[in-house]
């Protein structure tokens, strides 16, 4: 009887041990490195579906600034508990203009239209007007769905302080699972 009990303890000491090193390793990765997130929504859309399961990579941004045309999963300027996904165009330092269905970035080296036929879809322009000036640390981020998207057109600039980071791979749906590359400009 004393060795049943014995052996009991043990087992669940040993499931204890197993539990404290998953949460060590998990917790970390968890926190700091990888964090799931769930498309809701339609502003991404075709790229990103409602329902789309993602991996955001949250460390990349540590060693490097954000891109044109990455995708990223941010803080909401006007209610930091909730996240939107979002495209980059604009960087820190140029002027963004939103007119006649098009993106024009101007900076010191020039002006030019965005060229997105890489992942808007043929016909799809950019409704509505701005002209943003962006200063140190602030990006201009649009939805792909231009038309339902809440985005800088409407709320105006990113802080880079509010980004979490960018979508590095797209685990649901299994039939669309991905690693998430930003298009080449």
């Amino acid at each position: 009887m004393v060795k049943a009990i014995v052996s009991f303890f043990l087992f669940i000491l040993e499931i204890l041990k197993i539990v404290v090193l998953a949460l060590a390793i998990v917790i970390p990765i968890r926190y700091f490195l990888f964090q799931p997130f769930f498309v809701k929504g339609q502003s991404m859309e075709p790229n990103f579906e409602n329902g789309d399961y993602l991996i955001i990579d949250e460390l990349s941004y540590r060693f490097s600034d954000p891109k044109r045309g990455d995708v990223v999963v941010f803080k909401y300027p006007y209610a930091p508990s909730q996240r939107y996904i979002k495209r980059i165009i604009g960087l820190p330092g140029e002027k963004i203009e939103v007119k006649n269905g098009s993106v024009i970035i101007s900076s010191e080296d020039g002006s030019q239209v965005l060229d997105e036929k890489t992942y808007l879809s043929q016909g799809i322009s950019t409704p509505g007007v701005a002209n943003i000036l962006l200063n140190q640390n602030e990006y201009f981020v649009l939805g792909d769905n231009r038309s339902v998207s809440s985005d800088s057109r409407t709320w105006g600039t990113l802080p880079e302080e509010n980004i979490i980071g960018k979508v590095f791979f797209r685990a649901w749906p299994i039939n669309a699972l991905a690693k998430i590359e930003a298009p080449a400009y």
